[in-house]
């Protein structure tokens, strides 16, 4: 019996005990194949955002609600296999023209609301790439280089007019030595107006970095 198997009895058992949510047992079901990685750019809020899955497709909603809401393990998995493929190249491709170190930073959660989760949920996610990706190799994980200084309110709740000022003001770099002349990926989970992933790059772009807006899929 292999680990997969292994894993797939145990949570069968601990389904009888504490069932888990239907899009949960879905996500946790899916392999790479059903995601379908497509890259695509395009301009919000004054900034360029590239997106690499489609929310509509059932299978990265079940993995990107699953995470979030549910904490899954697998689908914090199965999205970073799926952003270390996109970011393999795009990181070969910007050293070949820059010397910048790399460093990729989760979109922050502010304290009240990472309390209430229990976890960052990008943050997850890159805590399960590579450790090529994580220690300096490739690039350096860099979750406290951007915090949220304030509380929001959730940008779902709000209409699109709203985004950008429940947001504004609301990061701040807590060292700028950290990411003066560097390559930040900025990472965030979903993106629709793109509110979020511009006010949270403005305060790396004045500390001296480069920033690269990334979102798992657009919603």
């Amino acid at each position: 019996m292999n680990i997969r198997e292994i894993r797939e009895l145990f949570l069968s058992a601990l389904d009888i005990v504490l069932p888990r949510k239907e899009r949960t047992v879905r996500a946790e079901s899916r392999t790479l194949n059903d995601l379908t990685i497509s890259p695509k750019t395009h301009d919000a809020c004054g900034i360029q955002i590239t997106t690499l899955l489609d929310y509509k497709n059932p299978a990265v909603e079940d993995c990107i609600r699953a995470l979030k809401y549910d904490g899954s393990s697998r689908a914090s998995e199965l999205l970073a296999e799926a952003l270390a493929d996109y970011l393999r190249e795009q990181i070969a491709e910007a050293r070949s023209f820059s010397p910048r170190p790399v460093l990729l930073v989760p979109i922050p959660l502010h304290r009240k609301r990472r309390l209430e989760r229990g976890f960052n949920q990008m943050e997850s996610v890159l805590k399960k790439l590579p450790r090529e990706f994580q220690d300096g190799t490739l690039a350096t994980l860099a979750p406290r280089a951007l915090a949220r200084t304030r509380a929001t309110k959730q940008q779902t709740r709000l209409a699109r007019a709203e985004r950008l000022q429940n947001v504004a003001g609301a990061f701040s770099v807590a060292d700028e030595r950290l990411v003066q002349e560097t390559l930040v990926f900025l990472i965030d989970d979903v993106t629709t107006t793109g509110a979020t992933l511009a006010e949270s790059s403005r305060p790396l772009s004045q500390s001296g970095a480069i920033v690269s807006a990334l979102a798992l899929a657009r919603a």
